[in-house]
């Protein structure tokens, strides 16, 4: 699929095969390259540099994080609260029904 790409970028540039060739070895050895430095980023003293990196990228991240003031975490918790209750009544009201209607169906075992 990418060969086809290369090969119609190709027409419409009107490059010499040799080109085609010299480009491609050129890119393939980059990518070798890219693989190697990736491949040795992380060395070390059982990959300490990349768990360092991880740790400082985190923290930045977090530092980017608008954290909801005591309001607003007072409001969220309130809502998230009512709500549980509701789905519990709910939940409850209709468990009840079935099975007095489960009973009514097959009659009081009593």
């Amino acid at each position: 699929m990418f060969d086809d790409a290369v090969d119609d970028d190709a027409e419409l540039t009107e490059e010499s095969p040799t080109d085609k060739k010299s480009t491609k070895a050129a890119s393939n050895k980059d990518a070798k390259d890219a693989k190697a430095a990736k491949r040795s980023e992380g060395r070390g003293l059982f990959g300490l540099r990349r768990i360092w990196l991880f740790f400082r990228e985190v923290i930045g991240e977090l530092r980017k994080v608008i954290w909801p003031t005591r309001n607003d975490l007072l409001t969220y918790t309130a809502v998230v609260v009512v709500f549980v209750a509701i789905m519990m009544t709910l939940v409850g009201l209709l468990d009840l029904g079935y099975a007095k209607g489960v009973l009514y169906i097959f009659g009081n075992p009593k």
